[in-house]
């Protein structure tokens, strides 16, 4: 692969750029990790921001890097990666990002970058620089993981309703109260997991293509690890109000043991894709399990309307991301 000619000036915004991203992934997403244990009423606020950040961070010691690789090696061409395909990408991505977040849409920052990656380097490129198998698995899980996570939830609430049937509902909001201070921490984890691998790749991606690493390294830099997963638990710790009634009240209305068994079973979906490298929306799949709880008690306990609207939200995610992406790649041509 030719090695690109970039000022370190170029590189070093590029790379803070990737961080901007990865922040606002947090901060986008922290709705997902935190809604369910504070519209429980487990947590205050600040308490839940601060436990997911926590997990988000600590992830860096418990899961390989399999997505970063995905992300980086596996969903374009590495021929076709420069730094205008990587502007254009990050600023798709963020566009769509604020765009949602204004409007309190709970979408996927993950699909927005992989959307933003398309929409740059098939501007540039055509076509012919897309990796159909990388982007086939993403793409596949735009369905595959919100019904993983609606199947565990709904599983969860299942064999819990089961086995706790002749409890005193007092004595299981209890138990359970404490318990989704698990469950929380758990998909925390496979948030942070799975997420921050996603902005390393970008920017290992970058990396490679200026010869500042080499293409057949294993892993990215260590600096490249350790900034990605402290930007994505500072996001977190800042929040994304606006989401976080969304998710937590507005699907369906939950108490402890459902939002225990949502985020046990969106953490299991996170746990499973982070291990096969897949990168995956951790939206789509709190959005599932949250469904699957609130059907396993009565189809009616779940607001589908505005479920209806968050599909609709995921579908225009990637074309939507790509459209702004292709834009900003043009105009990163001015400007560079």
């Amino acid at each position: 692969m030719q090695t690109l000619q970039i000022s370190i000036y170029t590189l070093a915004f590029l790379v803070a750029l990737a961080l901007l991203f990865d922040f606002m992934n947090g901060f986008h997403d922290a709705a997902n990790a935190i809604a369910t244990v504070v519209s429980t009423g487990v947590l205050k606020p600040h308490q839940a921001v601060a436990l997911a950040a926590f997990f988000n961070f600590i992830a860096i010691a418990v899961f390989q890097l399999k997505v970063a690789t995905t992300v980086g090696k596996g969903t374009i061409d590495p021929a076709a990666v420069d730094h205008y395909v990587v502007f254009g990408a990050l600023v798709g991505a963020i566009a769509w990002n604020l765009l949602t977040w204004y409007y309190g849409i709970p979408s996927s920052s993950s699909h927005a970058l992989i959307g933003g990656l398309v929409g740059a380097a098939t501007a540039k490129s055509g076509t012919d620089a897309l990796i159909a198998s990388g982007l086939l698995k993403t793409i596949s899980f735009i369905v595959l993981s919100p019904t993983l996570g609606f199947l565990f939830g709904s599983l969860m609430m299942l064999v819990v309703s089961w086995l706790y049937v002749r409890s005193h509902p007092q004595r299981v909001d209890k138990w359970f109260r404490r318990l989704q201070l698990l469950s929380a921490s758990m998909y925390s984890l496979g948030h942070g997991g799975n997420d921050a691998q996603k902005t390393m790749g970008i920017i290992w991606m970058l990396l490679i293509s200026a010869g500042v690493v080499a293409a057949g390294d294993a892993r990215p830099p260590v600096w490249v690890i350790v900034s990605c997963y402290l930007a994505i638990g500072l996001g977190t710790l800042f929040g994304g109000w606006r989401i976080v009634k969304t998710m937590g009240q507005r699907i369906t209305k939950l108490k402890s043991v459902g939002g225990f068994c949502a985020e046990t079973g969106g953490a299991m979906t996170l746990f499973l894709a982070t291990a096969l490298g897949i990168p995956v929306s951790t939206t789509h799949t709190i959005t599932g399990a949250i469904v699957g709880v609130g059907s396993a008690r009565k189809m009616s306990a779940v607001r589908w309307g505005v479920a209806g609207t968050i599909i609709w939200a995921w579908i225009f995610t990637i074309p939507a991301s790509a459209f702004l992406a292709a834009i900003a790649w043009w105009a990163g041509r001015q400007l560079f």
